[in-house]
């Protein structure tokens, strides 16, 4: 079991995955690794951070990505908003993890019984910045399909969103993948 280190670059994509992966079958079994940090560890981090993963995820209160993934301080760059949306903020915030911080892992997290989603399925009048959230979530709308489907299309659509990204495009070895998160079991599945 590879547990990061807060200097440490993680270079290799493939090993940053299997660390969250990792991270996702010790939260399942409740053999959380040690969070408690010695000064050195604080100390590292007030003058740099490392983190090996991009994360997008919702905002909603049950998805926490430090938590499901069994992480610490310092491990993830996380970026959240209602439905996991690959909007312009969020897009330079990726960008920025990307480019500053070498992150070569963005992991687009959807999660069952996402608010926004459910909102994007209605044909309710909303103010514009949730419109604006219900905008980038609609593509996803199928007719004929469920809940589950609907979220997973839209974990897709925002991956190619952020392949389509220019500062993305220029590195040829970053891996970007979609995830499933679970609220009832905790499990994460992987696209």
């Amino acid at each position: 079991m590879k547990i990061h280190q807060p200097t440490e670059l993680i270079e290799d994509p493939n090993e940053a995955l299997q660390m969250l992966k990792d991270g996702n079958e010790r939260f399942l079994k409740g053999e959380l690794i040690q969070k408690t940090f010695c000064c050195a560890d604080l100390e590292a981090l007030c003058s740099c951070q490392k983190p090996f993963a991009i994360i997008l995820t919702c905002s909603d209160s049950r998805v926490s990505p430090e938590i499901f993934f069994d992480q610490k301080l310092g491990d993830l760059f996380i970026i959240r908003n209602a439905g996991n949306i690959a909007d312009e903020t969020a897009l330079g915030s990726i960008e920025f993890a990307v480019e500053y911080l070498m992150c070569r892992l963005i992991v687009v997290c959807g999660h069952s019984n996402c608010g926004a989603v459910m909102a994007s399925c209605s044909n309710h009048d909303f103010p514009p910045n949730m419109k604006h959230i219900i905008d980038y979530i609609k593509p996803a709308v199928k007719k004929d399909i469920n809940l589950e489907e609907i979220i997973i299309n839209n974990v897709i659509n925002e991956i190619e969103r952020i392949k389509a990204d220019e500062i993305v495009k220029k590195h040829s070895d970053i891996l970007i993948t979609g995830a499933f998160y679970d609220l009832h079991s905790g499990r994460v599945s992987w696209l």
